[in-house]
């Protein structure tokens, strides 16, 4: 806000005769003003009636003049009302730049005037003008900056509060809420066409402090990305273009994740966003603690059924493994990865023992034991999607008791 210069008595009287006779024109300088402003920018005019404009820059005018002219010490009245006019330029939607300019266009006219309203007396009262320009030049920066902050601050309440509305309406789609026009309010807010391929994915967030950044790929070829931090997950709602299926998604969050992700299936429109959140979740718990991939849930459709039913899903490992609870753990582990690598090649064993490091006679003989402790055959189809499917349970539950825990569940495994 700068000090105000110090000024003889004969100074202060000079200017204050000034800037009264200035007050009388403020009418004419109003309309200049304002025809400066149109010539500048139409969106003045397209932002503010001018009725209200003028009125407004009316008393601007006069506070700003009769402020040039106080006392030292007096009330700054002029600072009060440029902190309510850069609120209201905020909430109006006047870009900052063109307040600022408003500001800077009204000082070199008011200056311009008194200048002008000196010039025909004696040349001493140009001299005094002229000694004071610090002091109304620093006037009118105080109020351009008491307003810009202001401005700022009301953008950025402004801001918040629509961003806690776009984030409501995007909550309850998620949720599945089914209210009249939601999709279409939602639509709008987000700027997302109502119809339209989306799918959602969730992504774990325990691994990263929510507090940080998440910086996804908004836009990418033919999809876009909309994000919502929830408590220990991230959700992305994805519109895909009318070339891109999941893959393409799954590509573009493969190695920028620190957890797993589920994708769901594609769904036709905003309104189903409820249903696509859940079997994205589904497809999430397919994956193991440790995994950082992104999964599908169409291409983990049999995982998706033994995990959305977990009191069978203990009864099915319970039931094929349940032997397996003598063994030592170590003993345990063996044959369980046995299995688990010999079923992600495909039932080559030469693979296999090249994964496990370990001779093909080896897998052969882990695989025998498996079925003799099981009392099921792999060459059988039925026994082999059992067994399958009992691995992945297992594998999904986590606690290494889990086959203690699902014998007493059933009393005896059988």
């Amino acid at each position: 806000m700068g000090p105000r210069r110090r000024r003889t008595g004969h100074d202060w009287k000079v200017l204050a005769e000034s800037c009264a006779a200035l007050l009388e024109r403020v009418p004419e300088l109003v309309d200049e003003h304002l025809r400066q402003l149109t010539e500048h920018s139409p969106v003045y005019g397209q932002v503010i009636p001018y009725d209200q404009q003028w009125r407004e820059v009316e008393e601007a005018m006069r506070i700003g003049i009769g402020t040039i002219s106080a006392p030292r010490g007096s009330p700054r009245r002029d600072l009060e009302y440029a902190e309510d006019a850069g609120r209201r330029r905020a909430q109006q939607g006047l870009p900052l730049e063109l307040l600022v300019h408003a500001y800077r266009s009204a000082g070199y006219l008011v200056w311009d005037a008194l200048l002008e309203g000196a010039g025909g007396q004696e040349p001493q009262r140009l001299g005094v003008l002229m000694r004071s320009a610090t002091l109304v030049w620093s006037a009118i920066d105080a109020q351009a900056a008491v307003a810009s902050e202001a401005y700022r601050a009301t953008e950025m309440e402004l801001r918040r509060r629509t961003d806690e509305q776009l984030q409501a309406l995007l909550d309850a789609l998620l949720d599945g809420q089914e209210s009249p026009g939601l999709a279409a309010r939602a639509a709008a807010g987000l700027d997302l066409p109502e119809r339209g391929a989306y799918a959602v994915v969730v992504l774990r967030a325990d691994r990263r402090d929510p507090r940080e950044a998440f910086h996804r790929p908004l836009r990418g070829a033919g999809y876009r990305f909309v994000w919502r931090m929830r408590a220990d997950q991230e959700v992305g709602v994805v519109l895909l273009g009318p070339d891109q299926g999941l893959d393409a998604v799954a590509r573009a969050l493969s190695g920028r994740c620190s957890g797993a992700g589920g994708i769901s299936p594609v769904v036709p429109g905003l309104a189903e966003l409820g249903r696509a959140r859940r079997l994205a979740e589904l497809a999430l718990r397919t994956c193991p603690p440790d995994t950082s991939e992104v999964v599908r849930l169409d291409q983990r459709m049999p995982t998706a059924l033994v995990v959305s039913q977990p009191e069978l899903a203990n009864r099915l490992v319970s039931s094929v493994f349940g032997a397996l609870v003598g063994l030592e753990p170590a003993d345990r582990e063996v044959l369980l990865e046995t299995l688990d690598v010999w079923l992600t090649c495909e039932g080559s064993a030469g693979r296999a023992a090249g994964r496990l490091y370990c001779h093909r006679n080896t897998v052969f003989n882990r695989l025998r034991r498996l079925e003799q402790l099981t009392s099921r055959s792999l060459a059988r189809p039925r026994d082999l999607i059992e067994m399958t499917l009992a691995l992945d349970a297992y594998r999904l539950s986590g606690p290494a008791g889990v086959l203690e825990d699902a014998t007493r569940l059933t009393g005896s495994g059988g």
